[in-house]
């Protein structure tokens, strides 16, 4: 532990000269003591160093002393600094042996133990190893990102590090605000079922607990705890004295020889002491108000005033004195003594006549021990006879020992008796049993008669012992002990002689005792034997005792003493000087007397015949006397200016305080409070003075770097003010010059501390450490700004004083900020790509730092409803300073340069979450900059998307790609800044290769899948942008959907144009087979119409109408596509008919073919005509539904396309068979049409066209008419060979 030195850390000659003075009152000078208005010197607000945190030097380094003095005088500043050590050390030590105003308190707040760099880099790389995966925690990816972020925002801070520096970091801070961000991150975890919140908050813990410990502290952490809560609580007298030698600096030796002078271990003499030093204090307030000197007040009537307090309170320390638990005494004495001290103006100690005591009052009670050891030399008893002793004191009841034989007479009893007799009478008697039949009682051997007392011996000893005169026991001893114990009320007793004018008025000698009846009452008693009343007493009060020469006239008694008061003289006398010193001593610190009695032998000591001295007191006077202690032991304490020792106590005992292994925020230790206010109480230091010292010293600290507690600050602050406007609760109420002068300059200073302390809470308040200290600050300052203690300062002022010094801490912020990112390097000398990177890093810290403030210095708005909106102001200076730097990077990009988009989101998206910032100064200043570029930019990208349409469709070869359109809303797309930026170039972007193997399904063409792709990043861009302003962000939106419509037209109209130009090249026969592009363009008008939906819909009346239109055109388009495409295939089978009518009744051709096959069948095997033809066709139809099926995406277009196709195809065909009504049809074109008709009814069944479809009117009829035909043709031809309109599908497959 660090040992401060007492310096008084100040260069002006006034404090040296004032040490002087202390010293020269503290030798012994009858000076009076110094004026306290010389306490404005010292106090002057403008002195040198004030120590900060850091430790003061273990040997006495004075600080007043400038370097260019002699040897010689800094030796001499340096004993003098020495010996004002000493003598405060010399009140503190009775302050501490005999406290009778104050205790240690036990509500105090227990204060954690201090964190140190050493430590703070043992934690860090703890958590460094945690993160490396060095140690055996187990964790999940959630901790370890919080211990990450941890680690790297808070552990590696410079802000933490100087606050450990500063000392005002703890381990709890640490774990409180790990606790704080973990419970931010759990809040926004999801919910697991099973698993409350709350345990995972409590396994955290563990585990940081686990991180912080370390696994080589587990087992010694338990110790250290427990050593660290006892040092904070109740410390003993000798860890007090031990204590404040580290403080005052004082060597052991010192101490011991302080200890032994100054007697601490004796209560009676540090009672003494007190009555003595308060009896002086009466005396100086007796003369300060004869000789009307007093200390400059702020008004003349305060004068009386003061010295009415003077006396007050030392009425209050006699009162607190007599409160003590002294002895047994008269209760009525206390009652009517303690009514006396509080209600005269004085205790008029000495004035016998106003209370007496009574003989009852003094009335002792003594515990004897009677101890029978052995009876040596019974030789009148035969061996084997019974012996016992009894023992007795006389008033008293009868003991008896055990029964032991004759020839072994040993007992070791113990008898224990109660007496009120000073002087009591103990008989022992020696017994042996009567063998006689006729004996009443056992016979008597012997007996011994004692007269012990408290200064008796305690030990066993060998008393002869009376026996009867026809005993032959001549020589009969018995070995025994007494010891009879002193009351703590008995001072002191023995024989003397004495002499007095109106008590002991015969000179003998008698047996005295001085009995303490109360902490102010004591008497001399002289008592007879066997009596508990005194014969005579004296009370004490009023008298002086001192050494006296021999009385020549007086026999008896060899060293002579008396006490002497106001018409009475008492003489004393003792047989050796032994006696005589201890009864002087005794009966001084029972009279209270001021004046010390000296031996008249020490004053001729050199003459080796002057006296008889003791040789163990002359030796301890001489080694008191050569390490010059003396001056100190008797310096006056009335004589001396206890205001300012009490302020060099203070000061070292704080610097000690703020070195210690505590996190202590200048609060004092238990011991430290204990002894500071004894000592205040005991000597008189004023409150106001204590208070306006202690406020300087934690001012001057907190100004050198420490963490001082502002709630410390605020309780000196409001006592100091309550007393200079008169408004004190323990009703002080003078108020001198000096205390207002040094209270209008602390509050001064502490106005700018606490403005300078705002103006730099990240520093001074490191996320938010101590806890709730932005708080208490707050609240002081506005206590500092009231005019008086009874006048509220309006709420305006504060605010006005606030919100200048945050002005200063966003400058003070940001600068450092800039310094930290390297700014202004940056922006000076790097390239326009290196600018925007470092200025989207600083806005990145920028925001940072704000999110900070509000998480950890948001505590304000508890104690003042607008600090919110100040913290607000103070963002928006902040992010002025920073438009400086945004605007300088903005300014040097090239022309047509989107990189900058993600400054504007990154900023915008912290801005528009925050309800005080969003639309402020700052993010209106983002929007100007960045809606030209926004303009431009959604300009160039519909410029460059309408080329990319015109020149995609010129070349579009109609292949299907795939799809990536419809997952784009929910995959992760890069967002438009990470596009290729060269608008030029754009038409040219492609799908992004990651996204080719998203589905494997076919769509639309390479040309509309790039335009869709790049209208839906367009928008997803504009709305990633989350642009705050509700009236530009309407018009982006409106005009990319415009946009997006206009866009779908030309790619729907565009592909109608091609799709008519595909299908009028395709062949009109049964070979057509539908190509792979004419099924693109189709899911090319399927994917147009969802895209439509996404990319074109807008709330509203116009939009919408716009929309419904775009959706109409779609629709009207894709309608005309499928009555092209079946009028395709109505051409088909209009074909395959038009081949059936050659086959007609009447023609020609007809008859020719029916005898060529006939002719031919007689000799080979013809294939059947028609047969061909229907296989045909139905493969035409089927292998062109599967391809419609498999290529098309859309079903409800498939459907309406096989509806129209059927539809169409029985109509053609029934309009056929219309035309032929009068004509029987030939065998061959029933049967093909037969076979047409029903494998057409059933491919387009299977396809899911409905019944309704199928079995129209037009299919019954064309049905009736088949059947006819059918049975028209099974009677004229013989039949169809199997092939029948009958509802079969068992017919046998032919070709």
């Amino acid at each position: 532990m660090l040992d401060p030195s007492s310096s008084e850390e100040e260069s002006d000659e006034g404090l040296e000269e004032e040490s002087r003075d202390v010293l020269a009152a503290a030798g012994g000078s009858q000076r009076a003591p110094p004026a306290p208005a010389r306490e404005g010197r010292r106090e002057a607000p403008g002195r040198a160093g004030g120590g900060g945190g850091a430790a003061r030097p273990g040997s006495p380094s004075p600080s007043v002393l400038s370097e260019g003095r002699d040897e010689p005088e800094r030796q001499l500043d340096e004993e003098q600094e020495r010996r004002i050590r000493l003598q405060l050390y010399v009140f503190v030590v009775r302050c501490i042996a005999y406290p009778f105003n104050a205790k240690q308190p036990t509500d105090m707040a227990r204060r954690q133990q201090k964190l140190n760099k050493q430590q703070l880099q043992l934690l860090k790389e703890r958590f460094q190893a945690f993160l490396n995966g060095e140690t055996q925690i187990v964790a999940d990816e959630a901790f370890c990102n919080a211990v990450r972020s941890y680690y790297e925002v808070f552990l590696k801070s410079d802000r933490v590090a100087r606050m450990v520096q500063s000392g005002g970091c703890s381990a709890n801070d640490f774990r409180e605000v790990f606790k704080k961000n973990i419970e931010k991150r759990v809040r926004s975890l999801p919910e697991i079922d099973g698993l409350s919140k709350e345990t995972v908050l409590s396994s955290w813990i563990a585990k940081y607990d686990a991180i912080y410990r370390g696994e080589e502290d587990l087992c010694k952490q338990p110790n250290r705890m427990a050593l660290s809560a006892v040092s904070e609580l109740i410390l003993s007298k000798e860890q007090l004295y031990e204590m404040f030698q580290q403080i005052l600096g004082i060597k052991k030796l010192e101490h011991q020889l302080l200890y032994n002078a100054c007697q601490l271990d004796n209560a009676d003499e540090q009672a003494a002491q007190i009555r003595r030093e308060l009896d002086g204090r009466l005396q100086l307030a007796e003369k300060m108000a004869k000789e009307r000197k007093f200390p400059k007040f702020i008004a003349k009537e305060m004068e009386n005033m003061y010295i009415e307090e003077l006396r007050s309170s030392v009425n209050l320390l006699m009162a607190n004195l007599e409160s003590l638990p002294v002895s047994k005494g008269g209760p009525e004495f206390k009652l009517q003594k303690l009514k006396r001290s509080q209600n005269s103006a004085f205790l008029d100690i000495g004035d016998e006549n106003e209370i007496q005591l009574s003989k009852s009052d003094v009335v002792l009670s003594f515990t004897l021990e009677i101890v029978i050891m052995e009876v040596q030399g019974l030789k009148s008893v035969a061996p084997n006879r019974i012996v016992y002793c009894t023992m007795e004191v006389e008033g008293g009841e009868k003991l008896q020992t055990d029964q032991a034989e004759a020839s072994r007479p040993q007992w070791g009893t113990q008898g224990d008796f109660t007496t009120t007799h000073p002087r009591p009478v103990v008989k022992v008697k020696l017994f042996t049993e009567s063998t006689g039949v006729l004996a009443l009682e056992d016979k008597e051997l012997g007996r011994v008669i004692l007269y012990p007392t408290s200064n008796s011996s305690k030990s066993a000893e060998l008393h002869r012992m009376m026996v009867p005169k026809s005993s032959q026991d001549s020589d009969l001893k018995i070995k025994l002990a007494v010891r009879m114990d002193k009351p703590p009320h008995m001072k002191h007793s023995g024989y003397l002689y004495a002499l007095g004018q109106k008590v002991w008025k015969r000179w003998k000698k008698r047996y005295f005792v001085l009995v303490q009846v109360s902490q102010y009452t004591f008497a001399m008693c002289s008592y007879r034997e066997k009596k508990s009343e005194p014969q005579e007493l004296m009370q004490l009060e009023g008298y002086t005792v001192d050494y006296t020469d021999p009385h020549p006239g007086l026999q008896g008694g060899q060293m002579f003493f008396n006490a002497v008061k106001e018409g009475d003289t008492v003489i004393f006398a003792s047989d050796d000087e032994q006696d005589r010193i201890l009864w002087v001593q005794a009966m001084y610190r029972a009279t209270g007397q001021s004046y010390k009695p000296v031996p008249a032998i020490q004053t001729q000591k050199v003459n080796p015949k002057g006296g008889t001295l003791h040789a163990g007191a002359q030796l301890h006077a001489d080694r008191f006397q050569k390490h010059g202690m003396d001056e100190f032991i008797s310096a006056s304490p009335c004589k001396l200016d206890h205001a300012f020792l009490f302020r060099i106590l203070q000061r070292q005992t704080l610097d000690h305080r703020l070195n210690d292994s505590y996190s202590c925020l200048g609060w004092f230790s238990p011991g430290q409070v204990f002894v500071l206010d004894e000592y205040c109480a005991r000597y008189g230091v004023r409150g106001c003075h204590r208070h306006l010292c202690y406020l300087t010293e934690l001012m001057e600290h907190s100004e050198s770097g420490a963490v001082v507690d502002p709630t410390l600050l605020h309780y000196s602050f409001a006592f100091c003010a309550s007393h200079v406007h008169g408004s004190r609760p323990d009703g002080i109420g003078t108020v001198s010059m000096e205390e207002k002068d040094r209270f209008e300059e602390i509050k001064e200073r502490l106005s700018f501390l606490l403005e300078n302390q705002i103006s730099h809470f990240r520093y001074c308040f490191p996320f938010g450490r101590p806890e709730g200290a932005l708080k208490a600050t707050l609240s002081l300052l506005e206590r500092v700004l009231m005019k008086d203690i009874a006048t509220p300062i309006p709420a305006e002022e504060v605010k006005k004083v606030v919100r200048k010094c945050l002005e200063k801490a966003a400058l003070i912020n940001y600068t450092r900020l800039t310094e930290y990112a390297k700014i202004e390097e940056t922006m000076s000398q790097a390239s326009p790509a290196r600018k925007l990177e470092d200025v989207l890093h600083l806005a990145e810290l920028c925001i940072e730092v704000l999110q900070q403030n509000e998480e950890h210095h948001a505590e304000g708005r508890e104690a003042f409803a607008w600090w919110p909106d100040l913290l607000a102001e103070h963002a928006e200076k902040f992010w002025a300073l920073f438009t400086v730097d945004m605007d300088t990077a903005l300014e040097a990009q090239p022309q047509d340069s989107w990189d900058s988009f993600p400054l504007f989101q990154l900023l915008n998206n912290f801005l528009r979450n925050d309800t005080l910032l969003c639309n402020g100064k700052f993010h209106k200043h983002l929007q100007e900059i960045f809606v030209p570029l926004v303009v431009r930019y959604v300009d160039l990208m519909e410029s460059s998307i309408a080329q990319s349409i015109h020149r995609g469709f010129e070349q579009e070869t109609w292949q299907p790609v795939k799809n990536i359109a419809n997952s784009l809303p929910n995959v992760a797309l890069p967002k438009a800044p990470s596009l290729p930026r060269n608008l030029p170039q754009i038409p040219s972007f492609s799908t992004p290769s990651w996204m080719a193997s998203l589905y494997e399904s076919t769509n639309g063409s390479a040309t509309s899948e790039d335009l869709f792709w790049k209208l839906d990043a367009l928008q997803m861009f504009v709305f990633d942008l989350h642009w705050p302003e509700q009236e530009f962000a309407h018009h982006l939106e409106q005009r990319l959907k415009l946009m997006a419509s206009d866009m779908i037209e030309a790619c729907v109209k565009r592909t109608r144009t091609a799709f008519e130009l595909k299908l009028q090249k395709a062949s009109k026969t049964t070979d057509l087979r539908i190509p792979a592009s004419v099924c693109t363009m189709l899911n090319v008008l399927v994917d147009a119409k969802k895209q439509s939906t996404k990319l074109c819909a807008l709330d509203g009346g116009q939009e919408q109408q716009y929309h419904s239109k775009i959706d109409d055109l779609i629709d009207s388009t894709v309608k005309e596509i499928i009555s092209m495409l079946v009028s395709k295939f109505v051409a088909v089978l209009e074909g395959v008919l038009s081949k059936l009518s050659r086959y007609d009744e009447g023609t020609f051709f007809s008859s020719i073919l029916s005898f060529t096959v006939k002719a031919a069948a007689k000799y080979v095997d013809v294939p059947k005509p028609g047969m061909d033809l229907a296989d045909t066709y139905i493969m035409f139809v089927r292998q062109n539904q599967d391809i419609l099926r498999e290529k098309v995406n859309e079903e409800m277009y498939i459907e309406k396309l096989f509806d129209q196709w059927y539809s169409s195809s029985m109509k053609v065909i029934c309009v056929w068979l219309a035309d032929r009504l009068d004509l029987q049809l030939h065998i061959y074109q029933l049967k093909t049409l037969i076979k047409i008709v029903k494998k057409t009814y059933r491919d387009f069944r299977l396809q899911g066209v409905l019944e309704g479809t199928l079995n129209s009117k037009t299919y019954d009829t064309l049905h009736r008419r088949l059947t006819v035909e059918e049975a028209t043709a099974s009677v004229s031809e013989g039949g169809l060979q199997g092939i029948t309109m009958k509802d079969s599908d068992e017919e046998e497959e032919e070709g």
